[in-house]
């Protein structure tokens, strides 16, 4: 992408299913576990830049004994200083103490059996480290401990503050994270309390009544309780502190999870081949965690997948597949493929099939698969090309004439390449421009000046900032005739509202060029027109709210607006001319059957809340606040 964007956190769990002295045994060290959720967390280190946290809980742990760990950072290199504080830790112990399991229990840091970890990648507020996963709840009863890490946002957190504040509660900040954790932290204790009564009139010791407490504490009910009216995509990892662990899935799937476990270790984790790599697991022994169900382990090793909540239509996130997630999955690699392939045709009908004067590349360095993708797509096109030459011939080619047609190939070239990353501060607006404008640069030489046609993909454009301030400019340097930018995702036309940093209308160039084709079509009133309806929508309840803004971009067809951003995103002093082809909204489907969340280009949102979201979008666009619609 070349837009830099916020988006989705990634979240790790761990539960070491044997005692600690059988990973020393059979691994060589007590620290299996720590060692494994580090990786966890390296492998998915692209879901998070601002910030890193783990924690650990030792099972069956003593009164007066320290039986949670708890560390987060958010350090430039973040992961490192991370985990060079909890090695650091670990590694000032006594060295004839290092493989002594029940010593290390009783006595270390980060020696549990429960582990949780988070990679943050914030989609607002400031990046102090309160805001770093997971979050403690503290409290003295064991079963009232919670530390919770996630991967979400939600449309109503305003909403469930009040109901914390009708409960009596003092929340210390109106944040999705912290409401989150105080609603199921709430319901924790009134089910702790609920046990502790029902065992108490039976002569138990408050003692016993915990160990009773641990076996009875019922995850899927406690979650259940707390997540009715939880509005957005999310999944969240919990562990409370007898040992007792969860992660539970928004009912929409939004987004991704996915587990497995053998008879050492159940994991837990954002990403599919996170796990695959760290625990050496073949694709068809991994399972993703379904929607509106919970993973659930309890204290004693017991594991379950089962419901929580009613399940709805799935539409989990297909920008997971275009581009955040790593492309080391097998499905979204071929996805990614499929989306290349699928504008194959597109791109040669738009420059005549010439493609001896024209040129074929990527912008680095997510669009590389969809790229591999395109070059398959042109081959087959350029095959069925050859088939109808040879065949309409009707025997009358040469073998000359025959091989030239074979021979003829596309122009595959690297000719974009992403630099080393600049950080400046310069005050002067035009002079920090000139230095974004090199963020990228090219390979000189292999375009001919004024004849070839430069064909680009990227694998989606939201803001268009860096294609006109940056890669525009620099290709243009080559010198092409003509440069066709290909986006292998559609056209971003709403704001997100379930984790992806995409909340702003005016920020969206498909958005900008719609306002500029309204008023070019003197359709102004149009505008006025549907801020009235989403300011009158305030007032109705959330589920009989509808998105306003759609209507607006039935008034103009796919490739006009396309045009128009073309022309946005082309600059002045610009010789070449420029086109971009965006994928339809049926070629993601047909890329992505199983991942059909498409609220961002299709503004069908899978909540009510998510209506809500573009109209008040939409709003603060017209009132010219730059301000967050949730």
């Amino acid at each position: 992408m070349s837009d830099p964007i916020q988006h989705e956190c990634g979240i790790a769990l761990v539960r070491l299913l044997k005692p600690l002295d059988f990973y020393e045994k059979k691994y060589g060290t007590p620290y299996y576990g720590l060692q494994k959720l580090q990786l966890l967390m390296q492998k998915m280190r692209n879901r998070g830049q601002d910030g890193a946290g783990i924690a650990t809980i030792k099972l069956d742990a003593q009164p007066g004994t320290r039986y949670i760990s708890h560390k987060r950072s958010n350090a430039p290199d973040y992961l490192t200083d991370l985990f060079d504080q909890v090695w650091g830790r670990i590694n000032a112990l006594p060295p004839e103490r290092m493989r002594d399991a029940q010593w290390l229990k009783a006595n270390a840091p980060y020696a549990g059996e429960v582990l949780l970890g988070h990679l943050r990648y914030g989609t607002h507020g400031d990046n102090s480290i309160e805001r770093v996963h997971p979050f403690h709840r503290q409290n003295n009863w064991i079963t009232r401990n919670l530390l919770l890490a996630g991967n979400f946002n939600l449309t109503n957190v305003d909403e469930l503050f009040g109901e914390l504040v009708e409960l009596g509660q003092y929340p210390k900040e109106v944040s999705d994270t912290v409401t989150v954790m105080e609603k199921i932290g709430h319901f924790l204790d009134d089910e702790v309390q609920r046990l502790f009564t029902w065992f108490k009139p039976d002569g138990n010791t408050n003692q016993e009544i915990n160990k009773l407490i641990f076996d009875s504490l019922d995850i899927q009910r406690l979650l259940r309780r707390a997540s009715k009216k939880f509005d957005g995509g999310y999944v969240l990892g919990g562990l409370i502190g007898h040992g007792d662990a969860f992660m539970m899935r928004d009912p929409n799937g939004i987004r991704p999870a996915y587990w497995y476990q053998d008879d050492e270790v159940v994991v837990a984790a954002s990403e599919r081949p996170a796990i695959q790599s760290v625990f050496n697991v073949r694709y068809v022994n991994m399972q993703e965690l379904q929607p509106a169900h919970a993973l659930i382990i309890k204290h004693n090793g017991q594991v379950s997948e089962v419901p929580f909540i009613e399940p709805k239509e799935k539409t989990a996130c297909s920008f997971e597949r275009i581009y955040f997630s790593r492309g080391n999955d097998r499905e979204i690699y071929m996805e990614r493929k499929q989306l290349g392939a699928q504008l194959a045709k597109a791109a040669l009908d738009a420059v005549n099939f010439d493609i001896e004067k024209t040129v074929f590349s990527y912008i680095p360095n997510t669009a590389e698969a969809a790229f591999y993708g395109l070059m398959e797509g042109l081959d087959k096109c350029l095959n069925d090309w050859k088939i109808q030459q040879i065949t309409e011939a009707n025997g009358k080619l040469s073998p000359d004439e025959i091989a030239k047609i074979l021979n003829r190939r596309a122009r595959i070239e690297k000719l974009v390449h992403k630099d080393v990353k600049q950080r400046t501060f310069i005050a002067d607006k035009k002079a920090r421009n000139n230095m974004v404008g090199h963020v990228y640069d090219v390979t000189y030489g292999l375009v001919q000046d004024d004849v070839d046609t430069l064909v680009l993909l990227d694998d989606s454009i939201v803001r268009g900032t860096t294609l006109r301030d940056s890669i525009v400019s620099i290709t243009a340097r080559l010198n092409p005739k003509r440069i066709i930018i290909l986006s292998s995702a559609p056209q971003i036309r709403f704001p997100d509202c379930y984790g992806i940093d995409m909340s702003k209308m005016r920020d969206f160039v498909a958005f900008q060029a719609l306002v500029e084709l309204i008023k070019e079509s003197k359709q102004e009133k149009l505008l006025e027109e549907t801020y009235k309806r989403c300011k009158a929508s305030e007032a109705l309840p959330v589920e009989m709210v509808k998105n306003e803004v759609l209507p607006l971009y039935d008034l103009f067809d796919y490739e006009t607006i396309s045009h128009k951003i073309a022309k946005i995103v082309k600059t002045k002093g610009i010789k070449s001319e420029l086109d971009i082809i965006f994928q339809p909204l049926d070629g993601l489907h047909n890329a992505c059957p199983d991942n059909k969340g498409d609220w961002y280009f299709s503004g069908k949102y899978p909540t009510p809340g998510g209506n809500r979201v573009v109209n008040r979008a939409y709003m603060f666009f017209v009132e010219e606040k730059d301000e967050r619609a949730y």
